[in-house]
């Protein structure tokens, strides 16, 4: 059965999006030395950082502490409620224990408070309630306050994890600039999918899976359609007899040949090459492959160290491995 809203549903995810949005502007302003001794603490740490909430801000602790690891800060996430099931073993002495909470004043916190002072650890309240129990025990706080929810019941957690989720995303890019933290290192944490293939694939990586298509510039066409039609690539690099990169020659310039009638079994590989082949160098960026390819919009580049041809990197070669 069709069911309706009486309220206008654009109007209803506008208002959502504008409020969400104006709670983190307000906090801009909270920002000030406070937040920055805790990331100099977190950064003279020796230890890892421990996130620990409940309920809803468990979730957010969880994706923080993903991208806290991701970009270069060690961190795992302990649900408040494990903690004091066993689970308080995770914490070393030198930790630095960040707790989400939005009241910070739930029975959870009142039980495990004290056990993580007996540890000695530094605690970082992220906390909207700066007046509560959790704020008050805390050896920082960062300032989560939030008005109202988004949900017009005002019970719903939807604000209030926005906001902790952008504070979250704050320190870790704050931690993440003062490790000087380079492409290099992101690349060797996300070895996985094409945004870690963009960062540590290169030419070389991809290039000897194809077999590599070479005529002499003398030699006759139906040898040019033979080591084409063999090699499968749609291409095949032209050399002198020095075995220098002199051209190339495509389906294109079969079919060009075809198309102007000239008697083929009478012309040689550089009769109908391309003078000016398009190269790249085999410790290139994949990824730097592909935007060439889309730039001069080609389907193959020839591998090449100055004369020397290596091979051909292909766009399916590229769709494999994802980066499309």
């Amino acid at each position: 059965m069709e069911t309706k809203i009486e309220k206008n549903i654009i109007e209803i995810a506008k208002k959502v999006l504008t409020d969400e949005s104006e709670a983190i502007k307000s906090l801009i302003s909270t920002i000030d030395v406070g937040f920055e001794q805790i990331v100099y603490a977190i950064l003279a740490s020796k230890g890892k950082i421990v996130l620990t909430g409940i309920g809803k801000s468990a979730i957010i602790a969880q994706k923080i502490s993903a991208t806290l690891n991701s970009t270069g800060q060690k961190a795992v996430f302990m649900h408040a409620t494990d903690a004091m099931h066993g689970d308080l073993g995770i914490i070393d002495s030198e930790d630095i224990i960040i707790f989400l909470s939005k009241s910070g004043n739930t029975p959870e916190i009142k039980v495990l408070m004290p056990l993580l002072k007996r540890l000695g650890n530094k605690i970082i309240a992220l906390v909207s309630n700066i007046e509560s129990y959790l704020a008050k025990n805390a050896d920082f706080i960062i300032n989560a306050h939030v008005e109202s929810e988004a949900c017009p019941l005002n019970l719903a957690p939807t604000t209030s994890t926005t906001v902790a989720l952008a504070l979250g995303d704050a320190l870790a890019v704050c931690l993440l600039e003062g490790r000087d933290f380079s492409k290099k290192e992101f690349a060797r944490f996300h070895p996985g999918g094409s945004l870690g293939k963009k960062l540590y694939l290169r030419v070389s990586d991809i290039y000897p899976n194809n077999a590599l298509p070479k005529v002499s510039e003398m030699d006759e066409i139906q040898s040019v359609i033979l080591e084409m039609t063999t090699k499968r690539l749609g291409s095949t690099a032209v050399v002198n007899q020095m075995d220098e990169l002199v051209g190339i020659i495509t389906d294109g310039d079969l079919r060009r040949m075809l198309k102007n009638g000239a008697e083929f079994s009478k012309l040689k590989a550089r009769d109908i090459m391309g003078t000016s082949p398009k190269t790249i160098q085999p410790d290139e960026f994949a990824v730097n492959a592909l935007l060439k390819m889309q730039d001069l919009n080609i389907t193959q580049l020839v591998v090449s160290e100055g004369k020397n041809v290596l091979g051909f990197v292909h766009l399916h070669d590229l769709l494999k491995e994802g980066l499309i």
